[in-house]
């Protein structure tokens, strides 16, 4: 048996967090001495600390630790719980990558003189376009190449014949932000004569009059434009007259690095 400082040499947990894991049942002593109220643990329970710091370093909490060990030695439990947490640690990833390129982003900013900050928003008429197109919901923003790779995947037996320029465009209907369950439109103009597939519509669209702001690089700059674009929209008496879409000349399906991008962000417009 071993004191609380030695097992809290041997396994690395303060005596403070043993006691607490402790009061909350996910690891108690093997014995308290009712005398002097010591508490003792077996060499057995070495393990179980083991498993606990191992799980907290996969960024479980206390909570669902207590509920894996309960179920440790069933192999496909412990399986989902792990799917589960890797799951939830790519979109971590996900997330923090953003806020990486928006800080990034920022301080290259800010090392560059007042006119860098400003945006260019012009006035310009998109084209009535024939588009094949795919709306649904995404999770987040970042799925968006998922509806792409679907759009393409269900008119693969088609042949479709891109236009010249292709507008590869995403519409984006929600009346407010949101952070997810996102209703997107995607559409790409194209040429000739088709049938329509299970999600997958051949349409026509009519011009469209826009405020218009290219971006050139990541889409860190995306919400700064945005506002440039609502600056000029009210200094100019304008109206918004529908729901904003990007068009990508340069997309990441095209050029994998961000540096490349090009993006031209659009708000139909009326007086």
């Amino acid at each position: 048996m071993f004191k609380i400082g030695e097992f809290s040499k041997l396994t690395m947990i303060s005596i403070k967090m043993l006691r607490h894991y402790d009061e909350i049942g996910l690891l108690a002593p093997e014995t308290v001495d009712s005398f002097t109220g010591y508490r003792y643990y077996s060499a057995r329970q070495l393990e179980a600390a083991g498993k606990i710091q191992a799980l907290k370093s996969m960024g479980f909490g206390l909570a669902t630790i207590r509920e894996i060990l309960a179920q440790y030695d069933d192999a496909e439990s412990l399986r989902r719980y792990l799917a589960v947490r890797l799951s939830q640690m790519r979109e971590e990833s996900r997330d923090l990558g953003a806020r990486l390129a928006i800080l990034e982003n920022t301080i290259e900013r800010l090392g560059k003189d007042d006119n860098s900050m400003k945006y260019d928003v012009t006035l310009k008429e998109i084209p009535a376009m024939q588009v094949m197109s795919l709306r649904d919901t995404m999770p987040s923003y970042d799925r968006e190449g998922d509806l792409w790779q679907r759009l393409y995947g269900e008119t693969a037996g088609q042949h479709v014949q891109m236009a010249s320029p292709a507008y590869a465009i995403a519409v984006f209907y929600d009346e407010g932000f949101k952070e997810s369950d996102v209703d997107v439109e995607i559409r790409t103009a194209v040429t000739g004569s088709y049938h329509d597939t299970e999600h997958v519509r051949f349409k026509e669209v009519p011009a469209a009059k826009v405020a218009s702001c290219v971006i050139r690089g990541s889409y860190a700059s995306v919400s700064d434009a945005c506002a440039a674009i609502g600056e000029w929209i009210d200094a100019g008496g304008w109206r918004i007259s529908g729901p904003m879409f990007n068009i990508y000349h340069v997309s990441p399906a095209m050029d994998p690095n961000p540096e490349n991008w090009v993006t031209e962000i659009c708000f139909p417009v009326e007086k």
